[in-house]
């Protein structure tokens, strides 16, 4: 077995399920704010859309993506960030983001080599260091906290990191505190990548859940040669179980990535694409489901004011990061809350340096929060 990867803990979705089920099989009423699954039912339109795309005979998907699905996120990007896209030569669809996440230091770190390194900030989604290890390239976390208010900013990196940076993953809004990047960092990294020659990936799946402040920015506003944006339909169009997405940007990159995809994953089938096409050009159902997380963040922002918990950032995607109580830690804290039902994930299972933290999901309905919120442990 690789050594590295024996090293790693045991993925956090995984234990967060084990956690849940444990507490079921005990008769507690479970109120899951562990797992980013939303329960909201999949809007109707792209249920309906899916069902009358499904065919007699099915074949294997296009491995690039239907030219309907690309020709929709093309627009979306067009009418969300401003930005044209080629969607033949600039857009690929994907199975979700994770898969695409995974993929990219497969596709383009050399190893061994000069440029050997992946680059993201901690806390993190836990794919970036997985897909970096079962690329075999080495992996540089960059600590993010309060005091940096969790931007990933090149200039506090060691030049010498720079220059050995392969690929570089950011992700704002921020899983899991919910900060943005302000417009400045987004050019730095910009120029940096100018500078250093790295695969500058933007993950941003939580761009479209927003609720204080500017609407969240994409890295192709900024610049696009050497970049990469994935999006995914998994919260903003409540279908992570289908599992779509795209990425798009810099043609020569996409233009790799396409060449080796059908080595190493599949879009989603074709009638799955039907109904993310569809999802890509209806933005009604992506305010209502904006709308729905606002209501219960408003819940447990209110609850944690007055339990004397501190929230930071917060103020887009899918996720409260709350500061535990003085005297505490995150396995603590989550552990005296599964005590009465309501499951945290704790600041750890993101990286290093987090044991002062837990993240809230807003994944319970609105109901369930305010029951939660009865409960919850100051």
């Amino acid at each position: 077995m690789n050594e590295r990867l024996r090293k790693l803990p045991t993925y956090p979705m995984v234990q967060l399920e084990q956690w849940r089920q444990d507490l079921a099989a005990r008769g507690v009423r479970v109120f899951d704010f562990g797992t980013g699954d939303p329960r909201e039912p999949t809007p109707s339109i792209l249920r309906d859309a899916l069902r009358a795309a499904v065919p007699d005979v099915s074949q294997y998907p296009p491995t690039p993506g239907t030219p309907a699905l690309r020709r929709a996120a093309a627009a979306y990007v067009q009418r969300r960030f401003g930005v044209k896209v080629d969607p033949d030569a600039e857009v690929l669809a994907t199975f979700g983001s994770k898969e695409c996440l995974f993929h990219l230091p497969m596709t383009f770190v050399q190893v061994p080599s000069d440029k050997d390194l992946v680059l993201y900030g901690e806390p993190a989604y836990p794919v970036y260091e997985i897909g970096a290890l079962f690329a075999e390239a080495w992996t540089y976390a960059v600590p993010l906290g309060v005091h940096n208010g969790y931007a990933m900013d090149p200039d506090a990196l060691p030049e010498s990191v720079l220059r050995r940076a392969s690929v570089v993953f950011l992700n704002y809004p921020h899983n899991p505190t919910g900060f943005c990047l302000p417009d400045a960092l987004f050019r730095r990294w910009i120029e940096v990548r100018e500078e250093y020659g790295f695969v500058l990936v933007s993950d941003e799946c939580y761009v479209d859940l927003h609720y204080e402040g500017p609407r969240p920015r994409s890295i192709l506003e900024f610049g696009r040669k050497g970049c990469l944006a994935v999006h995914s339909l998994s919260k903003r169009s409540g279908m992570t179980g289908y599992r779509s997405g795209f990425v798009a940007g810099d043609p020569e990159l996409i233009g790799v990535y396409r060449r080796f995809r059908a080595s190493m994953g599949t879009a989603p089938q074709d009638f799955v694409q039907a109904a993310a096409a569809l999802a890509w050009t209806d933005e009604g159902h992506v305010a209502e489901r904006a709308r729905c997380f606002g209501e219960k963040r408003a819940v447990v922002l209110d609850l944690c004011k007055r339990r004397g918990l501190t929230v930071h950032g917060s103020k887009a995607g899918l996720y409260v990061w709350i500061e535990v109580p003085a005297g505490t830690n995150d396995v603590d804290y989550a552990a005296r809350c599964r005590e009465v039902g309501i499951l945290l994930a704790p600041g750890g299972f993101f990286g290093k340096g987090q044991e002062r933290f837990v993240r809230a999901a807003l994944v319970p309905s609105v109901e369930e929060c305010r029951a939660a919120a009865a409960l919850w442990p100051a």
